[in-house]
């Protein structure tokens, strides 16, 4: 009977704590004690998960918050990380190429697509790497085809005066194009192509960080740009591929069939110049 009034008792006590209107249960509002016995439990908001009550905190607030409402554990509001170019733990042999040279090996072997099958010589650019400045072409002609070398053709004896208009030597900028192999008739690069070969232009990129790019042509433009817009509309801007500013101008093979284009052409590599003397 003692232990039966003694239960009683600790009912009755256990009541007048929590208001006479709970039960205490084993759940997080209350604080365990050693002793076994229970205690007072926590204050809670109405609809306020406990473990936020337990915290001190409101709805609407978030762990973390100081007097100012700032989150010490977030960046400043406006503030961005741009992730890596490529990504450190790759296993792609492409992003794990450490300079141009072993690009160039990894060009020599590709047979991604179908234009390994009629090549004579893989073309993956060349130039220093230390240039200021990368051309960009659309893909290797029957000329390069042959030699393994960029815009040697006509179209690349007219692609040194231009540089030379801008007081550049071809030995100081790196040249190369979107696709490494020379597609059939020097017809365009098809999508699968560009998808295939690309890569090992972005890596390229990359390993030279230039200060501008120069994108000769539809092809080019629009891989750098991931656009569909037109040469004429992307011409007359300064764009960026990852941070690098790239300028928008006709190819030299079109400059051939066109002479009206060298105009418009000499103002796109003027905008080119000044970039670099920025």
């Amino acid at each position: 009977m003692t232990d039966g009034r003694a239960l009683a008792r600790t009912y009755l006590e256990q009541q007048r704590l929590l208001g006479g209107d709970a039960v205490p249960l084993s759940d997080s509002r209350t604080v365990g004690r050693s002793d076994g016995k229970a205690s007072t439990p926590l204050p809670t908001t109405p609809g306020l998960h406990p473990g936020l009550a337990s915290a001190g905190l409101t709805p609407g607030e978030s762990p973390g918050k100081t007097e100012k409402g700032q989150s010490d554990s977030l960046p400043p509001a406006g503030l961005t990380f741009d992730p890596p170019s490529d990504d450190l733990f790759s296993t792609d042999p492409i992003q794990q190429a450490a300079d141009l040279e072993a690009i160039a090996r990894l060009v020599a072997d590709c047979t991604k697509c179908r234009l390994c099958e009629h090549r004579t010589n893989t073309v993956p650019g060349e130039g220093p790497a230390d240039a200021r400045l990368v051309v960009v072409g659309e893909g290797p002609g029957r000329t390069e085809d042959e030699t393994g070398r960029p815009f040697v053709g006509q179209a690349g004896q007219l692609l040194t005066k231009i540089l030379g208009a801008i007081e550049l030597k071809r030995e100081q900028v790196f040249i190369c194009n979107v696709v490494k192999c020379r597609p059939p008739e020097n017809r365009t690069p098809q999508y699968d192509e560009v998808a295939a070969c690309v890569p090992y232009l972005f890596r390229q990129i990359d390993l030279l960080k230039p200060k501008v790019i120069l994108a000769m042509g539809n092809a080019a433009a629009q891989t750098l740009l991931n656009t569909k817009q037109s040469l004429g509309a992307l011409r007359n801007r300064v764009h960026r591929f990852r941070g690098v500013p790239v300028i928008v101008t006709y190819h030299p093979a079109a400059l051939l069939r066109n002479p009206n284009w060298k105009r418009p052409t000499w103002d796109d590599v003027r905008i080119a110049r000044r970039l670099l003397d920025g």
